[in-house]
């Protein structure tokens, strides 16, 4: 559950939003992004970006681990706790941790994904101690009162309660459980009505424990602070938590594929989704799949998908493809939406589209068209504030792959050859996907 806590006072408002802004332009501005890597003396590691434009600090975490970690009968683990560590710390109960937050004009956040929990902190320089002593206390000594664990509950089973009504909410939830089975990644972040009900606050608290150990986590810091100052912050704020995480294994899965599963509602438009296999980070044919990714359907104007489906024959408003890397699974997938009675001619063409590109590979034209947009769009897209180049240094040390990434990034999407892609299409697109189809009944509907 992602959660803000803003300030309430205008002055504070206005002046953090007028220092964001100017934030926001200032950043692209530069050649590059320097980041240093710090070591405390306790031996917590951050990425920094000193940047004086304005006096903010902006701070990212993340603990691996996630709502893939939930044990069975209690799903939702994860996103409540996320929900509750700014609903009182320490000797603060919420409404007195709130106060305090306030009055210092920070914005603190939480959240929670199926392979990390993540955490920041965006505030004015002259008040980060102040600020970084609440963060400190909602890491270290979270209350899970009862109160709020029963508010927060209570938000979560009203979306619940929404989902359910929802029928694409409801067919995601029957397509996870079937290309992936008993997986962790099956369940539901947010939990059922009854898994919520099951967890107690030594539930939260034994979690946050098991979670919260210094072997996981990644921290990444931008603005005015410099590298000796960050160094005792860092120990002040992370310094008390457990060397080691206590996380439980879990292991990879492959998507099922080769099945399909057909979810009837009386929709005006049946929705499409395809996967294929995907590919790890680690792979050396991983840029090879992101340029091949691009030019099937990545690229929102520019792609065969769009170009078919769309462009040529007005089938769907879009559609589109994606490559999928979490940390235990990897899948390519397609999605669209069409009107039903033209739901088997657009998978008819999709598959058209997927097969030429896995028997004949991309032009040398879409390749360096491909590379010319993912090399230079990457900085637009993850480097743009303050708060996005924090986060993307977070995503990077998740995916380990090293500060220097993104100066050698170019290079590494300039090698790829049209054989790479070719070889890599034929890989991926060869496998006979797993379709799920959202809408009214395709026979019916193509008879009509």
């Amino acid at each position: 559950m992602q959660k803000f806590s803003t300030p309430l006072h205008d002055a504070a408002i206005q002046l953090v939003a007028a220092l964001a802004c100017l934030l926001v332009f200032a950043l692209p501005a530069r050649s590059g992004v320097n980041i240093q890597e710090v070591h405390s003396e306790k031996g917590i590691t951050a990425w920094l970006v000193e940047d004086y434009t304005v006096p903010i600090v902006t701070l990212r975490f993340a603990f691996e681990g996630g709502s893939s970690q939930d044990p069975a009968g209690k799903e939702g683990l994860a996103n409540l706790m996320s929900g509750l560590f700014d609903e009182g710390a320490g000797d603060l109960e919420s409404d007195a941790f709130q106060e305090k937050l306030d009055d210092v004009g920070a914005e603190m956040r939480f959240s929670s994904s199926r392979d990390a929990i993540y955490g920041g902190m965006r505030v004015l320089a002259e008040d980060r101690q102040v600020a970084f002593d609440l963060l400190r206390l909602a890491i270290g000594q979270p209350r899970f009162d009862q109160q709020p664990i029963d508010r927060i509950r209570s938000q979560i089973v009203t979306g619940i309660d929404a989902a359910e009504r929802d029928p694409n909410a409801q067919a995601r939830k029957q397509w996870m459980r079937a290309i992936y089975g008993e997986h962790p990644y099956a369940r539901p972040d947010e939990g059922t009505r009854q898994s919520l009900a099951a967890i107690a606050p030594d539930d939260l608290r034994a979690f946050r424990k098991s979670q919260f150990g210094r072997s996981g986590l990644h921290v990444a810091v931008i603005g005015a602070v410099d590298a000796e100052t960050l160094k005792a912050d860092l120990d002040r704020l992370f310094g008390d938590l457990p060397e080691q995480q206590d996380l439980k294994p879990v292991q990879r899965v492959d998507p099922r594929l080769g099945q399909e599963i057909a979810v009837a509602y009386d929709l005006p438009q049946t929705s499409i989704q395809m996967a294929f296999p995907g590919i790890e980070r680690s792979d050396p044919d991983f840029y090879a799949a992101m340029l091949m990714n691009e030019i099937l359907g990545g690229g929102t104007f520019t792609s065969r998908l769009f170009a078919e489906v769309r462009e040529k024959r007005g089938l769907a408003y879009s559609v589109d493809s994606i490559l999928s890397n979490r940390r235990y699974s990897s899948s390519l997938g397609i999605s669209t939406a069409t009107r039903s009675d033209r739901a088997s001619e657009t998978i008819r063409i999709i598959r058209d589209v997927v097969r030429q590109m896995a028997d004949d590979g991309p032009t040398a034209a879409e390749l360096e068209a491909a590379k010319k947009y993912l090399i230079g769009a990457y900085a637009i897209n993850n480097l743009n504030s303050s708060g996005a180049v924090a986060s993307t240094m977070v995503e990077l040390q998740l995916a380990g792959l090293g500060r220097d990434y993104i100066s050698r990034r170019p290079a590494l999407l300039g090698a790829v050859t049209v054989d790479d892609v070719t070889r890599v299409a034929r890989r991926l697109l060869t496998a006979e996907p797993a379709v799920l189809l959202v809408g009214p009944d395709v026979k019916k509907a193509d008879a009509q």
